[in-house]
């Protein structure tokens, strides 16, 4: 990627009864455009009865992006919504002034060994939206726009770019594409991109201006418009961002927003049980004290 401007690498982090590779934020970039939070699940080989169980925890001022590689997650919120996550499809959950959910392996998983990869992201909601109407949407990975172009297959997980829209409902200008080549290549994306924008190297490499760089790395550009690298062989990055806020965002936990009070409020909506509940579920995450 051209113009690089800083490297960041994954760092351990629990998550629960789960161990996860945390790339946003940093504190040397809290956000790239609008996204906010960036984990990198496993790829982490679980034995029967060895599951993922994060029971319910609340969120605000957000939309929350689940995107698996491979295996299963269940997924139930406040909502009401109960759907499994299947590689490739997305889970777009729009916290707005408060929504609480669990994520656990399948029941129909749960006695086996299985494998869990994939990412989970949070994107922050603009000022004027932080207070909006929780909201679910779940995309198959059919519907997400993905083509091939000279050997390389790209995917528009969410946003826009290349001329092309992804269904997931978004509420600012970003983007979140998939690249992946079996052969090495030099993709070239000119004007394609806008506002901020970043790549996660998820597995084999990338050389940019005489270095390369290996997987478990984002990479953070100067100029979203200048953005041209090598890939190598059965290489797959991830490229984001989109437009920065004007204001800048406060993260406690789970909740994002833009004013310091509103998180202070949730926190104690939570420690009083005031968010809604998560239909059949009787556990929760505590308030964490920092």
């Amino acid at each position: 990627m051209s113009n690089i401007q800083l490297i960041i690498e994954e760092r351990s982090a629990n998550i629960g009864n789960f161990m996860v590779g945390r790339l946003l934020p940093f504190r040397e970039k809290r956000m790239v455009g609008p996204f906010a939070f960036i984990d990198h699940m496993g790829p982490a080989y679980l034995k029967a009865n060895e599951n993922l169980d994060i029971p319910p925890h609340p969120h605000i001022g957000l939309s929350t992006l689940t995107y698996l590689f491979e295996g299963s997650i269940m997924h139930r919120d406040s909502l009401g919504t109960e759907i499994e996550i299947q590689p490739g499809a997305v889970n777009w959950m729009t916290a707005g002034k408060g929504i609480a959910h669990s994520e656990r392996t399948p029941d129909t998983v749960r006695a086996i060994s299985k494998t869990l990869h994939g990412l989970q992201i949070w994107v922050a909601l603009p000022k004027a939206l932080e207070s909006m109407e929780p909201a679910f949407m779940h995309v198959e990975a059919s519907d997400i726009p993905h083509w091939k172009e000279d050997g390389v297959q790209y995917k528009l997980i969410a946003g826009e770019a290349f001329g092309k829209k992804s269904p997931v409902q978004v509420y600012s200008p970003l983007f979140m594409i998939e690249i992946k080549t079996t052969d090495p290549k030099t993709i070239s994306i000119g004007d394609s991109l806008f506002g901020e924008s970043a790549m996660y190297i998820l597995e084999g490499s990338v050389s940019s201006e005489g270095n390369t760089f290996e997987p478990k790395h984002i990479l953070i550009a100067k100029d979203s418009k200048l953005c041209s690298f090598e890939m190598d062989a059965n290489t797959t990055v991830y490229i984001f961002g989109g437009e920065a806020f004007p204001e800048e965002r406060f993260i406690y936990w789970n909740f994002v927003a833009s004013e310091k009070q509103t998180i202070e409020k949730a926190k104690a909506d939570w420690l009083a049980q005031r968010f809604p509940a998560v239909p059949n579920e009787t556990e929760f995450v505590p308030l964490p004290q920092y």
